[in-house]
């Protein structure tokens, strides 16, 4: 074990190379702009099929579902209050129809032999990989940076790769902990690998500005950046792979590859790595399929031009209605925009495998996530009538706000079909006032409403069980999945866990949406990986909402008001205290627990995957060690 002294005794300048400065200039979103460095684009030429073949059915099933309902609700004349709630319905259907056949585009080229092109030759490039942390698990961050480090270090290729531990951590604690971390690696990798650290005494304009300092200063020196989490790990060979597609497209802006999540102990992080692992590959195919050179940033586990993303990427301020000078949150997808605006390609090549990241542990950690995640994704609707930017630009802005406003509109159907209640003559409105409102109710016949919730549900398990077919023909071997038994109860398991939770996840989502709207600015804290721990009169406070709407649910089914086919929602909302505090429940402790919901990180760990826990192991006792010392 190495023995660290109580304080580094490494001077900041040491820790960073001699700066070579990039030019970042701001971008205006009032005007288009053309990179003259940018190539012209050679799109392949059956995008255009490919994005028929994903929008047509969507736009038709969905056409057709409004003719139905039109039909149906239209006896005696169509009210405004049933016009809106067909717009609802269309709006919400849309866009899980687009899922269903996107998954299903991805199922068919995932069918379809894959053409290799490894052969072609890459030019050296010069990679930087940079690791932005804020407030992060100091061993978990240098142990994952050390095992990317030497499997490059073992590998063969022509390039040149230097990492940056970019820090802008505001505990003086942690940040004396990431000087120790430095010191420990840095004394066991050789002198050739090239690892540097750099922590901001300001995180002026958080991970955006911690990446720009970093562009304006030292990016002049490089052809590439493979940007990372804190949480981000990657094999070398997908490391290389990345950079490969790069040398090999001179178009290319941008690469994303397509994270798997991994470390998962928990049961709602188990479930997240599962379905991202079965479900999410058919799903990433097809929109690799569709998107071309048109694609999105996730804003890590990808590569990107740096001198395209400095020419055309400098992210402005925000003026919106509500505030001036507002930063963007959500930063990725406006870079990914601005890169294709100038003419460069943003691609996606969920093909590349070695990518992962962590998932947060529980359902208040996730939601605390999302929370933020909805403030930045909403700030886009500011950014859509942008200058320059491309129609797939658009509709990636708009995606991802509709992916949190979907759920107020879906608990604006949930809330309508509570109050039909069992139609004319037994409603909510009715019961209380005992007068019929002047809507035309549907009749809410038991067939009728089974159609409903097996149309719905039908819908939304669609993509999982094309997404197993798909990965189960072109993915993992059983063996790496535990066995044919064990993946047919952690599939199930899966879809069950999953329905209970989406109605808590709805509401939340609600409740995210409501204090965006009314301006609230949500805290941009550091991740909790390894879950956090809450008492009950936090988790009671934190569902109060749906606990109160579940047990509304379950009264009016009680008095035979709302109809019984609402008591799988009403369930899972009035338990949502139980089922948040389920969520937490660690499955490795036991070892039939530890089996369920596995993935082949699971059973069949990947070489990075056991090289970064033991890296991190190792670190992490270095740095208590010298806190030890430092107690005497």
């Amino acid at each position: 074990m190495v023995r660290l002294n109580v304080r580094s005794t490494i001077s900041p300048a040491s820790m960073m190379p001699p700066e070579q400065p990039l030019a970042f200039p701001v971008q205006d979103l009032s005007t288009g702009y053309r990179d003259g460095a940018a190539p012209e684009l050679s799109g392949n030429p059956s995008t255009p099929l490919w994005r028929l073949a994903t929008f047509l059915p969507a736009v038709a099933t969905t056409g057709g579902l409004i003719a139905a309902f039109t039909d149906w609700f239209a006896m005696g004349g169509l009210s405004i209050f049933e016009a809106m709630l067909i717009a609802l319905i269309a709006c919400t259907f849309f866009w899980i129809s687009l899922s269903v056949s996107t998954v299903t585009v991805g199922l068919f080229t995932m069918m379809r032999p894959r053409r290799s092109n490894t052969h072609t030759a890459t030019s050296p490039q010069n990679v930087a990989l940079l690791v932005p942390a804020y407030n992060e698990v100091p061993w978990d961050v240098f142990g994952n940076a050390c095992a990317m480090l030497e499997q490059l270090d073992r590998g063969t290729h022509r390039h040149k790769y230097t990492l940056f531990i970019l820090s802008d951590t505001r505990d003086e604690t942690i940040a004396e902990q990431e000087l120790r971390a430095f010191a420990s690696l840095r004394s066991r990798l050789p002198d050739h690998i090239a690892l540097h650290y750099r922590r901001r005494s300001e995180n002026t304009d958080r991970k955006v500005g911690n990446l720009a300092d970093w562009v304006a200063r030292w990016g002049g020196g490089y052809d590439a950046m493979l940007v990372l989490d804190a949480d981000s790990l990657m094999s070398g060979p997908a490391i290389v792979a990345l950079t490969d597609e790069m040398a090999r497209d001179p178009s290319a802006g941008l690469i994303q590859s397509f994270p798997q999540l991994f470390g998962a102990e928990t049961l709602f992080g188990r479930v997240q790595q599962f379905s991202n692992t079965i479900y999410g590959a058919a799903l990433a195919e097809g929109l690799a399929r569709w998107v071309d050179h048109d694609g999105n940033y996730w804003g890590h586990n990808a590569i990107i031009r740096t001198a395209a993303f400095a020419s055309c990427a400098g992210l402005p301020r925000l003026d919106t209605f509500r505030s001036k000078g507002a930063l963007i949150l959500s930063h990725d997808f406006v870079e990914a925009g601005l890169l294709r605006r100038a003419g460069w390609g943003v691609r996606f090549v969920p093909q590349v495998k070695g990518s992962y990241e962590e998932v947060p542990a529980t359902l208040i950690d996730y939601v605390l996530r999302d929370r933020r995640w909805c403030q930045g994704n909403l700030q886009h609707l500011n950014i859509l009538g942008s200058k320059g930017f491309h129609p797939v630009t658009r509709f990636h802005l708009f995606h991802g706000a509709m992916g949190y406003l979907l759920s107020p509109a879906w608990f604006a159907l949930l809330t309508v079909w509570a109050l039909i209640g069992k139609g004319e003559e037994a409603n909510v409105i009715r019961y209380f006032t005992g007068e019929n409102p002047q809507v035309a109710w549907p009749e809410m016949s038991h067939v009728s409403n089974l159609a409903i919730l097996v149309f719905m549900y039908g819908m939304l398990l669609a993509p999982k069980f094309l997404g197993a077919v798909a990965l189960l023909r072109s993915g993992p071997s059983l063996r790496d999945l535990g066995g044919a038994g064990q993946f047919i109860l952690s599939f199930t398991t899966e879809i069950v866990v999953s329905v209970l939770y989406a109605p808590i996840l709805m509401v939340q989502q609600t409740i995210a949406v409501a204090r965006t709207w009314i301006g609230y600015t949500e805290t941009w804290s550091p991740q909790a990986r390894q879950g956090g721990q809450y008492s009950m009169a936090t988790v009671l406070k934190f569902h109060a909402i749906e606990t109160a709407v579940g047990l509304l649910l379950m009264a009016g089914i009680f008095e035979g008001i709302i109809t019984l086919w609402l008591l799988p929602i009403a369930v899972s909302l009035a338990f949502a205290v139980p089922l948040s505090m389920l969520s937490g429940l660690k499955l490795t402790r036991f070892k039939w627990t530890a089996r369920q919901l596995g993935t082949a990180e699971v059973f069949n760990a990947p070489d990075i995957i056991l090289h970064a826990k033991r890296e991190r192991s190792r670190i992490r006792a270095a740095i208590e060690d010298a806190d030890g010392v430092a107690a005497e």
